[in-house]
């Protein structure tokens, strides 16, 4: 359980990462955005130093942490935009700012416009995640059957080594992805509790900076003031609010690590299972020219489905992945055949 001395020292690293922000951002609109929240960190700090105090807890001289220092030096050579989930993972705020929304993005006027432009936001990923599932496990798979193909005219081995790269490429999918999911929802959950401690202790403050970053986006002072207030009073959108604004977190991306991981593993089968379907009932090469048409058939399927996500014409965008996956294909099968020339 984290208790005053822990939150004075976030702040007090807080403040420092935003100082170094200020530095790199120098000659932008988003230097006095992180100048002034170095100020409001080291407020805050203050705060929390006072709050030790009066339980008779004595502050120990500040040094920042190696991680801050790692990300410090990480903010001077890649620049904030590349390096967001550090700084979020170290409770950096403003980093809504790095978004798509560009300074005069029309902002929430009112309580029940905040959030609103997220709803349903999850169902277009899922849809995207599933693409790119079905493609991975279709290229992979193709590409093995290929390699095996051109080393071996049998089809038990080529089957079985299909089965085993369905199979294998499947629960590394799923395991990546529920790792994945999990450190996601862990990181959000940390922060959102702290975000509610702090609320409740200078919930002022925490209005300051929500209206500061409003302010750089292009919402003149005292209207971001005045919207920063009313979402503070509302307990119910304040965390929410917080999350998305200050941290840069988005709590609608957050799924179930359990559901994403079976997610991606079905996605993923149902690629790998193209190919491989053919060798389930014909033998030879009949088996393995319907691998390849079928494989060839759903890569160009694929690219122009992509390209409702990418904007690139359907037809354009069928050929490339075809092309691409046809030269993945066609590598391994020329492997395949050098390797059993050579072990014959």
């Amino acid at each position: 359980m984290t208790g005053p001395i822990d939150h004075w020292r976030d702040e007090k690293q807080s403040a420092l990462l935003y100082r170094v922000l200020s530095e790199v951002e120098k000659g932008t609109p988003r230097e006095a955005l992180f100048a002034d929240l170095a100020v409001a960190a080291e407020a805050q700090a203050d705060i929390w130093a006072q709050a030790a105090s009066r339980g008779g807890a004595a502050l120990p001289a500040f040094a920042p942490g190696l991680r801050v220092r790692i990300a410090a030096l990480l903010i001077r050579r890649f620049g904030p935009r590349r390096i967001r989930p550090v700084l979020a993972a170290l409770k950096v705020r403003g980093l809504s700012i790095y978004s798509s929304k560009t300074p005069g993005h029309e902002m929430p006027t009112t309580l029940a416009e905040v959030g609103a432009g997220h709803t349903g936001a999850g169902s277009g990923g899922n849809l995207r995640a599933a693409v790119f599932g079905v493609n991975d496990g279709l290229v992979s798979n193709a590409s093995l059957i290929l390699g095996v193909a051109g080393a071996s005219s049998q089809s038990d081995v080529i089957l079985l080594s299909g089965v085993a790269g369905l199979l294998a490429g499947a629960f590394s999918m799923a395991a990546g992805e529920y790792i994945s999911v999990r450190s996601q929802r862990e990181l959000f959950e940390s922060q959102i509790s702290l975000e509610r401690d702090e609320l409740a202790k200078y919930p002022k403050e925490e209005a300051a900076e929500l209206a500061l970053i409003y302010a750089a986006r292009g919402v003149p002072k005292q209207e971001a003031q005045d919207l920063a207030e009313r979402i503070i009073a509302d307990p119910a959108r304040a965390l929410d609010t917080l999350a998305r604004e200050e941290l840069g977190l988005n709590p609608d991306e957050l799924g179930s690590p359990v559901g994403a991981a079976v997610f991606s593993f079905g996605s993923f089968a149902i690629g790998a299972s193209i190919p491989l379907a053919p060798f389930l009932f014909l033998v030879g090469s009949p088996a393995l020219l319907l691998a390849i048409a079928l494989a060839a058939l759903s890569l160009f399927s694929v690219g122009a489905t992509l390209s409702l996500f990418t904007g690139t014409r359907a037809l354009w965008g069928g050929v490339r992945m075809l092309l691409l996956g046809g030269a993945a294909g066609a590598a391994t099968f020329g492997i395949g055949s050098l390797l059993g020339v050579g072990l014959s």
